[in-house]
């Protein structure tokens, strides 16, 4: 039965339809008649102090959760602000809807004040967008929103909405099914092609099962266990995909790609068959496209149909829901498995060499200060597998990647398409609203922090007790590694003198939460525990680490995965008759 209401009124109650229990915004003009029902409404607001924070929030949410996560801002530069989350959550296939007011209607064209066409400036980094001058549209464009965002391959959706649309009078009617003319994912893959490829991996003698942050997405990874055990080939774990094969079981090689480890690289590089799972062959994991695993034939399970065949030549296409497509392929995989099964020992044998002769690791810095690996693997290891780690971009990121052990699924968030500066303390908040529970700690670059720290003021105040481990290397540590490699170490531009200004156990304290430092190797155990015993305000933790330390393995930008190098000297491990 329709009951008739602003259409302020309909937005909200919309999102109560939809399921909203956490929203992040800021109000402003456009969009402040729809704050006067927010007043009332039993969906929780947080006011973040940035509507970049907001929107990263909402993304941390949407990761932890697997649900929708919700931000709302004003027009013009409110709905600006969003862009670069909103590019990120898109790039990543994270499941948000952004709010956003509009100019009144009569007005949209004009240029009038805090008017932005963000609609038009947010096509090429959303799934779909809206904007709504009509306000019995409200509750249709909502529903559509969140089945668009939530359903197929998950993203970004916005919707923009009129001021008039929200202070007029209209009819309140929730759509009670979403039926999208055109858009119709594929749940489930041909039997034909499970068939064909179960027969390519039962010809497989150097198979690698590709594994990317679809497996996530699509909450796949028990069928995935399965099937490696099956197969018993060796499993690689794109940087999305951490954690959803546990990083200890003894098929897992590791991360692949410009960071990843040189068995997961190599393995990839020598394969016959990549069994590619809600990957997207990105040019990180490849390498120079042209060389990436030049004799390996594809099976690439994906919803997304652009994705297959986009960059690399599929062989066997497994288009459909990612768990329906490893359900379907199993009972195909047991059947021929009756009939032969591969002997992979002779392959396990050639990637245990690799594993055993190239571990990751790291070197103490001689001086005696602090190694920022050090910091990180202790961290892990003190707060475990069951708390949720958030990373900025950067060394950081990928050492947080190496050297924690992730067993379980989204316990792993960063910005990985994107590599958005700025995302981890925000994401982290995100996190901690949706999974208040878990120990959640944003591990971050002194670089990234200064970027959207200020949203540690939204988690002091709104009882979100995040904790941040800063890894103070006082630079922009990547792009200063890429000038002490390729730029003869020209340091232009990369020196921040974040041991000096701002002192950021002192900052974090003038936000409201508790600040700590750690300067020796001694210190790091203390101050973790110490983090970790406070649980009623966020925490800050100043790690001064060397500066001068590198990420390793590392494939330069460009090159060829065979080139692949595990220290300074730059000389590839592998040569052209090795590989």
């Amino acid at each position: 039965m329709s009951e008739e209401v602003t259409g302020a009124q309909s937005l909200v109650k919309s999102l109560e339809q939809a399921g909203v229990d956490v929203m992040f915004g800021i109000p402003g003009g456009a969009i402040l008649p729809a704050y006067d029902p927010i007043f009332d409404s039993k969906i929780r607001h947080i006011l973040v102090r940035h509507e970049q924070g907001a929107g990263h929030a909402a993304t941390g949410y949407a990761q932890a959760t697997g649900r929708v996560g919700v931000c709302i801002a004003t027009s013009g530069p409110g709905a600006t602000n969003l862009v670069t989350p909103l590019a990120d959550a898109q790039m990543d296939s994270v499941p948000i809807v952004a709010i956003t007011g509009q100019v009144s209607s009569g007005a949209i064209g004009t240029d009038a004040f805090q008017e932005a066409d963000i609609r038009g400036i947010t096509m090429p980094v959303t799934k779909h967008n809206f904007l709504v001058t009509d306000p019995k549209d409200i509750p249709r464009a909502i529903a559509e929103a969140f089945h668009i965002a939530s359903t197929g391959r998950p993203g970004a959706v916005l919707v923009d909405i009129a001021k008039d649309a929200l202070q007029l009078n209209t009819t309140f009617d929730y759509p009670r099914e979403v039926m999208l003319a055109g858009y119709n994912p594929v749940m489930n893959p041909a039997s034909e092609a499970l068939r064909d490829a179960a027969a390519l991996i039962a010809q497989s003698s150097a198979p690698v099962l590709y594994v990317g942050g679809g497996v996530i997405k699509a909450n796949a990874h028990r069928e995935l266990m399965e099937l490696a055990e099956l197969t018993g080939a060796p499993v690689v774990t794109t940087l999305m995909a951490l954690g959803s094969f546990p990083d200890s079981h003894p098929q897992h090689l590791g991360m692949p790609g410009m960071h990843g480890t040189v068995a997961a690289v190599t393995a990839l590089q020598k394969s016959d068959l990549l069994i590619t799972l809600g990957a997207r062959f990105d040019d990180r994991v490849t390498g120079k496209l042209s060389s990436f695993a030049p004799n390996a034939k594809v099976i690439h399970a994906d919803i997304d149909p652009a994705e297959i065949g986009k960059n690399r030549r599929v062989d066997v296409a497994l288009l459909g829901d990612l768990k329906n497509s490893i359900k379907g392929l199993i009972p195909e995989l047991k059947a021929v498995f009756t009939k032969s099964k591969p002997d992979l020992s002779g392959w396990w044998s050639t990637v245990n060499q690799w594993r055993e002769q190239f571990p990751l690791g790291f070197d103490e810095p001689t001086d005696g200060s602090l190694s920022p690996q050090y910091v990180i693997q202790r961290l892990g290891q003190i707060a475990g597998p069951d708390a949720l780690y958030v990373a900025g971009v950067g060394q950081h990121q990928m050492w947080s990647s190496q050297f924690i052990n992730y067993e379980k699924p989204r316990t792993w968030l960063n910005s990985g398409g994107l590599g958005t500066m700025g995302y981890a303390v925000p994401a982290a908040m995100g996190a901690k609203v949706g999974a208040p529970d878990k120990v959640v700690w944003a591990i971050d670059g002194d670089g990234c922090f200064q970027m959207t720290n200020q949203e540690l003021v939204t988690c002091a105040l709104n009882n979100i007790p995040i904790k941040v481990a800063i890894i103070n290397n006082e630079s922009l540590g990547m792009v200063r590694q890429w000038q002490t490699l390729f730029y003869n170490q020209r340091y232009s531009n990369t020196e921040l003198h974040s041991k000096r200004i701002p002192d950021f156990a002192k900052l974090g304290e003038a936000m409201g939460c508790v600040g700590l430092r750690a300067e020796r190797k001694e210190d790091v155990d203390r101050v973790i525990n110490e983090a970790m015993a406070i649980n009623d305000r966020p925490v800050v933790v100043d790690f001064s680490v060397h500066r001068d330390a590198m990420v390793w393995p590392m494939v330069a930008a460009g090159a060829s995965n065979d080139l692949i190098t595990v220290a300074r000297s730059m000389a590839p491990v592998w040569d052209s008759q090795e590989l």
